[in-house]
């Protein structure tokens, strides 16, 4: 039978990078049980029997977020066989704290002491027999990023699980919490399984509501409770969980002491140098800006631009499609079915493949700057202009996990406590540019603007600037009115990305895309082929614009026409990307025959010159940035939202923001370009008053939201 070991730790502590390098590939992810926190499960490599199961990442098991609630829950209700606590050695202070609740749970617990090369480096000094004896479990020395101790400290949990050895806690409270904590497990003794007691004790003098709601205590014993909790708070002047935190701190320095030695405790990092320059009041956003200027740059531009080039050009260009379009022939295969696999299939699917170097490149780069530690600056550097705006610099976050892809970034608000900030942050952070919409920034960027490097970052910071605007007017509405969350957070040391995590990190994010071109883009490829050859009478149509697709498209094109590109080819691709946001991209492949031009070896650019201006295409490209996302996100919306309405209104924002944004860009281009003024122009003009008018109003009264802050961290 496999022995499941939870992997936990404080976020930053090096749990993912210790996951990959105990499960390797041999990976799944999924969902827990009703929520939509996503979860790592994966087997020891080289074994059969060891499972990983990586938690989310929490500093304790006193819940504010709800991936705090979805670990408590897992490690109370489930039951692992073991825990594998990571504590990173360089901050070992604050990571021991979860420590000790961890050791409270009646389970079997080692510590991967990671971070271990560091700590060695810094010539500081942990004596890990002594700590070991002091904390109650064994500790195993390790560094994910080098490579060692990960697979030990995995083998040692499974020894004790098989052997059914549990901790138990070492750590004692002071005589008047102790004789508290006592009082209660006397009065819980038959309700609770006994390797638990000591925790359900804790938790209720802490006054755990969930803890409390669960043991469903009768009103008599519930006031006996608050009687014994309220006598220890009166004699230690104090309310019960600060109690709890400074017992638990005070234990903690006390071990420090005892086993760590640091060699100079006055000694700069280089982390912290680098820091004073890179998150400057000053100088940060300016670095952030260049540091996401030269990634867009390398990746759409050079070194991005360069396979993609070679991708349409050389790959699909003169060697698949006149592959496939010869071998079909030389099977007499009829006209139709030729063209629904050259100019349908491999147009379509092949649009949207071309430009997967650049994306491989994008995620490259992010990957590294995560690796590194630079995207907690980010972060960090990001709270500071949100804060300013009355928003949670937690928001951010998922902003980050939405350059990859939008439907994680969702559902990564789940870590922001406050309601309405989860609210606002579901909202706006589908307007950072996801790797699906890539394409269409590389598309346009190479079709209209000849590659210009400004493209693809204006593209970036578009999305960031939507964020900030929308987060001032929503917050001011009564519906999201409320203190912003508290937003406290560690920063790594820098340190060498590791190659292994940096090509693993961009390949999980570009996989999905590759089985989005195999599945979904494929299926809506043929579909718009079909559409785009069949007319109403279903009889092939010779001319695209006599078609179901055009007659449809045609139907709502006015609709666009103010934005400048009122044309029903564009209004089918803007639709279709509602599906998937690559689809835009492989639906012009398909209506505008990219396979075929490619094939007789001309450039695909000239047919949309022929479409769009440039700021025509400019505005396209804003408004499928800023639209509603596509269904898999706007599915992970309903989910977070928990309301049809809620969804609805996100959905509705969300395509109102891009539709305003680009009649600004187009009407006001066209006056000062053209000297045109238009109807379109004067209502242009009425969208800028209202958001001016909107940023500038005074924000509705109403009650402020209780914002609790994480008292156990001490960072």
């Amino acid at each position: 039978m496999a022995v499941k070991i939870a992997l936990a730790g404080n976020p930053n502590s090096g749990k993912t990078t210790l996951f990959n390098n105990l499960t390797g590939s041999s990976q799944y992810v999924g969902n827990w049980p009703g929520v939509t926190v996503e979860k790592k499960e994966g087997r020891v490599k080289g074994t059969k029997d060891i499972i990983i199961q990586d938690l989310p990442g929490i500093y304790s098991l006193s819940p504010y977020t709800l991936e705090e609630v979805v670990t408590r829950n897992y490690l109370i209700n489930e039951r692992p066989d073991a825990i594998l606590n990571i504590v990173d050695a360089s901050n070992i202070e604050r990571n021991l704290y979860l420590t000790t609740q961890l050791m409270e749970l009646g389970l079997p617990v080692v510590i991967a002491l990671n971070m271990m090369d560091i700590v060695r480096k810094n010539g500081d000094i942990i004596n890990v027999k002594k700590l070991s004896e002091a904390i109650g479990c064994p500790i195993i020395e390790a560094s994910a990023l080098k490579g060692y101790g990960s697979k030990e400290a995995a083998e040692k949990a499974a020894e004790l699980a098989a052997k059914g050895q549990k901790s138990k806690p070492r750590h004692q409270f002071s005589d008047r919490v102790e004789d508290a904590l006592n009082s209660i497990e006397r009065l819980i003794g038959g309700k609770v399984e006994a390797s638990l007691l000591r925790w359900y004790a804790i938790k209720l003098f802490e006054r755990d509501q969930r803890v409390m709601e669960k043991l469903g205590l009768n009103s008599g014993m519930a006031e006996s409770i608050e009687k014994i909790i309220s006598a220890c708070e009166a004699s230690l002047d104090d309310d019960s969980e600060s109690i709890i935190t400074n017992e638990r701190y005070i234990y903690i320095g006390k071990v420090i002491e005892s086993c760590y030695r640091k060699k100079n405790k006055s000694h700069i990092t280089v982390s912290d140098k680098i820091d004073k320059i890179v998150t400057n009041r000053y100088l940060a956003f300016p670095i952030f800006a260049a540091v996401m200027f030269l990634v867009y740059y390398l990746s759409i531009s050079t070194i991005g631009s360069w396979a993609t080039d070679w991708v349409n050009d050389t790959l699909f260009g003169e060697i698949i499609s006149p592959a496939v379009s010869g071998f079909l022939v030389s099977i007499n295969c009829a006209p139709w079915l030729i063209s629904l696999v050259a100019d349908g299939i491999v147009g379509g699917v092949g649009a949207v493949l071309g430009f997967l170097p650049q994306m491989l490149v994008l995620f490259f780069f992010l990957s590294i700057l995560e690796d590194c530690g630079y995207m907690a600056r980010i972060a960090f550097i990001m709270d500071r202009i949100f804060r300013k705006f009355g928003l949670s610099g937690k928001s951010f976050i998922p902003m980050l996990i939405a350059t990859g892809c939008g439907v994680p970034g969702v559902m990564a608000s789940r870590t922001v406590e406050n309601e309405s900030d989860r609210k606002i942050t579901i909202m706006t952070t589908t307007f950072m540019p996801c790797g699906a919409k890539l394409p269409i920034i590389a598309l346009i960027a190479g079709a209209l603007f000849s590659g210009s490097v400004w493209v693809a970052p204006a593209a970036y910071f578009t999305g960031i600037a939507a964020i900030i605007l929308s987060g001032i007017i929503l917050k001011k509405m009564k519906a999201f009115a409320g203190e912003a969350s508290p937003f406290v957070m560690e920063l790594p040391p820098y340190h060498m990305p590791s190659p292994k995590n940096v090509l693993l990190h961009m390949w999980d994010r570009g996989k999905s895309f590759i089985k989005k071109a195999g599945t979904i883009i494929l299926l809506a490829s043929v579909l718009i082929w079909f559409l785009s050859n069949l007319s109403w009478s279903f009889q092939m149509v010779e001319d695209a614009d006599e078609s179901i697709l055009a007659s449809l498209g045609g139907f709502l094109a006015p609709v666009f026409a103010p934005l400048g590109w009122g044309d029903w080819k564009s209004t089918v691709a803007v639709f279709t990307g509602l599906v998937a946001k690559e689809n835009v991209v492989s639906t012009f492949g398909v209506l505008y025959g990219f396979s075929e031009i490619a094939e007789n070896g001309a450039e695909i650019w000239p047919v949309l010159q022929a479409v769009y201006t440039p700021l025509a295409a400019f505005s396209f490209l804003i408004f499928n940035l800023l639209c509603a996302p596509c269904f898999a996100a706007i599915g992970a919306i309903r989910r977070e939202m928990g309301s049809a309405r809620w969804t609805w209104i996100a959905v509705g924002y969300q395509t109102g923001l891009a539709y305003a944004v680009s009649l600004c860009i187009y009407q006001i281009g066209m006056l000062v370009t053209k000297n045109s003024f238009v109807i379109g122009t004067l209502a242009a003009f009425g969208v800028i008053l209202l958001i001016v008018y909107m940023l500038l109003r005074p924000a509705s009264k109403t009650g402020k939201d209780a914002v609790r802050v994480l008292d156990s961290l001490k960072i």
